[in-house]
């Protein structure tokens, strides 16, 4: 069914399962190189293929980025487990089947202008910038803002542009965005969000109430309408505010 809804959510969509394979003995250093590749590969392998992630530059991405060097050192090694873990001031990074459907949904890929709100520890922000998309990602913590920026310049990833900011105002002056990725829960969709949504452009948003359970929705705008469609329940960390 998620498949069957992917689909019709991506008409363009890229499929890479069949090429899994090849793309993991490609995408992948030997393990002599680095010793986590064999754990990214299994985690594309049997958390993302197999759940019916199915986007090549997704996959690829996924199993480029580093995930254990965006976690705490004391949780590096579970970085690759199928859940979510605690980088500090309450935040967490993301499940890596989240991270991997939310980037497939966002249609990435060199020349696509994307906006993330809640930077965290850097790491959905490097697998967008892994697909060659230019990457704005807006933090409200200062601390979190500061450390990912970091984080991301020494890994490689220095394209990527770190705000320290209320992301419920976005980033006006970088707008239009082709996707906005929205990697907290909000009560409703923010306005000034939908405003810097390009046109044909999407933005994926998890809506509902902090600390219960809330529905990932696909949000489109077309010919200045815009449309919404809730895909699965999920769970994120509430959407922060200025005060």
């Amino acid at each position: 069914m998620l498949q069957r809804l992917l689909r019709l959510a991506r008409p363009g969509f890229r499929p890479g399962v069949v090429g899994l394979v090849l793309l993991l003995a490609t995408a992948l250093p030997s393990a002599a190189q680095d010793p986590s590749a064999a754990l990214r590969s299994e985690m594309v392998r049997s958390q993302l293929a197999a759940r019916g992630i199915e986007d090549q530059v997704t996959l690829r991405a996924m199993a480029e980025v580093p995930r254990h060097l965006f976690v705490p050192p004391s949780y590096r090694a579970r970085a690759y487990e199928d859940g979510p873990l605690p980088i500090g001031h309450g935040q967490t990074i993301s499940q890596p089947y989240i991270v991997a459907i939310m980037t497939e949904l966002a249609d990435p890929g060199p020349g696509r202008r994307i906006l993330e709100i809640g930077t965290g520890s850097g790491y959905q922000a490097a697998v967008l910038a892994a697909t060659g998309a230019e990457v704005f990602t807006v933090e409200i913590i200062p601390e979190l803002a500061e450390s990912a920026g970091k984080r991301l310049t020494e890994l490689g990833y220095a394209k990527v542009r770190v705000r320290q900011a209320d992301g419920y105002f976005g980033w006006a002056e970088q707008a239009p965005f082709d996707a906005i990725l929205v990697t907290a829960a909000a009560e409703f969709i923010p306005p000034p969000l939908l405003e810097q949504l390009a046109e044909g452009g999407r933005m994926i948003i998890p809506v509902g109430s902090p600390f219960l359970v809330q529905t990932l929705m696909l949000v489109e705008k077309r010919r200045g309408k815009v449309t919404t469609r809730s895909l699965f329940p999920v769970r994120f960390v509430p959407f922060r505010r200025q005060s």
